[in-house]
């Protein structure tokens, strides 16, 4: 590879390695990335580097200390890599399946994208794409509520200690007690579920895991406290034991159930389990459904959701269940 080459590729990786405002790199930092991605190069030419850089990129330089730290403008879109038209309407899909699903503040940190997305098929004037907006929509599961708003300021501090590992200072609006109250906060993961984003994290020196809603944390920032791991903490794991299902105990439960036939289909299209079985129409137009699903109320409630076209037949506390919950309603026009 020539010098020229490889000055090139070095700029490349180091354009990868800067972030957004307000975080930052200090130019040590980057001289240990760029050697970890095979690039020996002093500070002060990573320095210099950079300076020419700002000249064609909106790079951002804090001299406040040594070393100098950097970071892009918060409003700095990329066109890097060319946009072609299958990315260009996944992007418009992604958008709008995951307008519904996560925060806006998540949104936003891939706003150039969708934007770049947008502009690409807004520019093909020519062909049948001109009116792409008519060919190309998303339409989530069930009814979305409007995702709970989560400030910029905690999306990025809580992302980052999770990637980087560190501890965080936070105050939380409590649901249960309605009042604020101050934690020091050990993340282990993140999860999207319906329209609230949890941080899953240990809280000061308790070893039990908790979920937090990124939109009741009011002020956060990194703690000054040693990060405390939790070794053996799977993310899948927790999610599969049903800590998002409102799980009734640990266990499985086998599930017996006539189905309608457009219920069937669906089914046989999408399964509720990887142990999913229909058996074929009875005379009635009934399928029978056997599958092993965990042992909770939201898979109740979906059942529920069906209304007439499911008939539970087992667990028989579900069916009990069912059926109680139906005759509540019934007696509400009593």
């Amino acid at each position: 590879m020539s010098a020229r080459q490889d000055t090139l590729f070095r700029y490349l990786n180091m354009l990868q390695l800067i972030p957004r405002a307000p975080h930052y790199r200090a130019t040590s930092t980057l001289q240990a990335l760029l050697e970890e991605r095979g690039f020996k190069v002093d500070i002060r030419s990573i320095q210099r580097d950079l300076e020419k850089m700002s000249g064609h990129f909106p790079l951002l330089c804090d001299k406040s200390s040594r070393p100098f730290r950097w970071s892009f403008d918060p409003g700095f879109k990329s066109n890097l890599p060319a946009m072609d038209t299958a990315t260009a309407l996944t992007l418009v899909l992604a958008e709008e399946y995951l307008t519904g699903l996560l925060p806006q503040v998540a949104i936003d940190q891939l706003g150039g994208q969708f934007h770049n997305a947008r502009k690409y098929l807004d520019s093909l004037e020519r062909n049948s794409f001109a009116h792409w907006t008519q060919f190309v929509k998303a339409i989530p599961n069930g009814k979305a509520l409007i995702p709970a708003p989560i400030s910029h300021d905690v999306w990025q501090w809580v992302t980052d200690a999770l990637l980087n590992g560190y501890a965080l200072d936070v105050q939380y609006l409590s649901r249960a007690k309605n009042q604020v109250k101050t934690y020091v906060l050990h993340p282990l993961g993140l999860v999207a579920r319906h329209s609230v984003t949890y941080l899953l994290a240990t809280v000061n020196e308790y070893d039990d895991v908790r979920q937090f809603a990124l939109h009741r944390i009011q002020t956060v920032k990194q703690s000054q406290a040693d990060l405390r791991t939790q070794r053996g903490f799977n993310l899948d794991d927790y999610i599969a034991q049903g800590a998002f299902g409102y799980p009734v105990d640990d266990g499985a439960v086998n599930l017996k159930a006539k189905v309608r036939s457009d219920v069937a289909w669906m089914l046989s299209e999408t399964p509720v389990s990887h142990s999913q079985v229909l058996s074929e129409p009875d005379e009635n137009g009934w399928v029978l459904l056997e599958a092993e699903v965990p042992n909770d109320q939201q898979t109740q409630w979906w059942l529920q959701g069906f209304g007439s076209a499911v008939d539970v037949l087992e667990p028989k506390s579900w069916r009990e269940a069912i059926h109680k919950q139906a005759r509540k309603i019934l007696g509400l026009d009593e």
